[in-house]
């Protein structure tokens, strides 16, 4: 796919005079846009449902959850994974994420990364990623070969591959078995996917992972069952929880907690 194509590179119409406007009308023009962002999300779940179930019956069975990516689009896999431990008490092995470059490339960029198809295939070899596992690849453009070779290493080794992307048509249509296109079109500041790619990706990944651990039990109705209280934040967030589920006053929420040592899902079976 020839990148000068992709639609994520093209100049945006609607932003040709953006160096000449004012802040108020830069923001409104931004805001507007990121408009095209949910409808472009809404279209996608029909494709990424079935991602989310096939992802919750391969970690119900002991499997791992791999995020693969470069840039921007690496640093949201990352920041997805980090926070499921704390919000559904997962192991930090469960949900990974693979950026290009390495994590010193989530505070520096490391451009020249992504272009290593090899590295990427090396990455998964390293993680000895096997059958119950899932890989999913994220690149706006579609096209990144770090993600690419992970993909496809992935594939040889029987996981599960998945794919969220923002321009039809591009490699990562057909290299993953479950594709996600997430088509916003042009950027304002053309080529920074950064902006709505990035806000559609974001979206998509949190979908992917709150959908996938709902699943898998990790909540209560609408509440963290599994949270890792972690953060005095985090600590009363658990109490509240304890509280509002088992409707016990505040001070025997404190004492359930502190006997099951911290554990809500053990406090809220005493």
């Amino acid at each position: 796919m020839d990148l000068n194509r992709a639609l994520t590179e093209q100049p945006n119409p609607d932003s040709a005079n953006l160096d000449k406007m004012s802040a108020a009308e830069i923001l409104q023009l931004m805001n507007r846009q990121d408009l095209k962002v949910i409808e472009a999300v809404d279209k996608a779940v029909p494709w990424l449902a079935p991602l989310v179930e096939a992802t919750a019956r391969r970690l119900a069975q002991g499997g791992r959850l791999f995020y693969v990516g470069a840039g921007t689009s690496g640093r949201l896999g990352m920041l997805d994974a980090a926070e499921c431990p704390p919000t559904f008490g997962t192991p930090p092995e469960m949900v990974q994420a693979v950026l290009a470059g390495g994590q010193g490339a989530f505070l520096k960029a490391v451009e020249h990364a992504e272009d290593r198809f090899e590295v990427g295939a090396e990455e998964m070899q390293q993680r000895q990623v096997g059958e119950l596992d899932v890989v999913v690849g994220i690149s706006a453009s579609g096209r990144t070969p770090f993600v690419l070779g992970a993909l496809e290493e992935a594939h040889k080794r029987h996981a599960l591959t998945g794919s969220i992307y923002c321009n039809p048509g591009s490699p990562l249509e057909t290299a993953a078995r479950h594709p996600v296109l997430l088509q916003v079109g042009p950027e304002i500041l053309a080529g920074s996917t950064r902006l709505k790619a990035g806000t559609a990706t974001k979206m998509a990944l949190n979908m992917l992972s709150t959908g996938v651990m709902v699943l898998l039990g990790k909540t209560l109705g609408n509440l963290m069952a599994d949270l890792t209280p972690t953060c005095e934040k985090l600590k009363i967030r658990s109490l509240r929880i304890l509280s509002q589920s088992a409707s016990i006053p505040w001070e025997e929420a404190e004492q359930r907690l502190e006997a099951a040592g911290g554990d809500l899902r053990k406090a809220l079976q005493l």
